[in-house]
């Protein structure tokens, strides 16, 4: 949709294509209680700040919404689509994928969290790298870290929402 069409959409409506970039609804209500958006940079502007505000439980709770790097998202649903297009760099690969769910058990078993990674023009190889090198982070830098790829994720989805 464009922008004037975003700006019109009632708010049932608009709510779940929301969630499905972010689902922190206290994100979701930000960026509708800025409507109607003069252009796409003020939308941009009041979705990148809410972002920046999220606390920790708002980080977990979008991190339920996302698969871990390498499962395919099931279903026909916006963000299992979404999904399986910023995860095609995985390939079909049996050795990156069986070393990323590998890596994906130990993150989690370290963090307590799924890898969450801005996947969208990686390849399997730069996802598995980047998941070896956050394994080395302290849970301070890590869920700094974390939050940044779930801004940048959640910025490119909007994005898409409106185009």
């Amino acid at each position: 949709m464009d922008l004037p069409e975003f700006n019109a959409t009632p708010t049932d409506r608009l709510r779940p294509l929301l969630a499905a970039c972010c689902d922190v609804p206290r994100w979701v209500d930000a960026v509708l209680a800025g409507r109607p958006y003069g252009d796409v940079e003020a939308l941009t502007g009041t979705a990148d700040k809410a972002l920046r505000e999220l606390d920790a439980g708002d980080v977990d709770r979008a991190l339920a919404a996302h698969p871990r790097i390498g499962d395919r998202a099931e279903g026909a649903g916006t963000e299992a689509a979404w999904s399986r297009n910023e995860q095609s760099g995985v390939g079909d690969d049996p050795d990156v994928r069986a070393a990323l769910a590998a890596g994906n058990r130990e993150y989690e078993k370290r963090f307590g969290r799924v890898f969450l990674i801005c996947a969208t023009g990686l390849s399997a190889q730069q996802m598995l790298t980047s998941l070896r090198e956050r394994l080395t982070h302290d849970e301070v830098a890590e869920a700094a870290v974390v939050h940044e790829e779930l801004r940048k994720i959640a910025l490119l989805r909007l994005a898409k929402v409106v185009s």
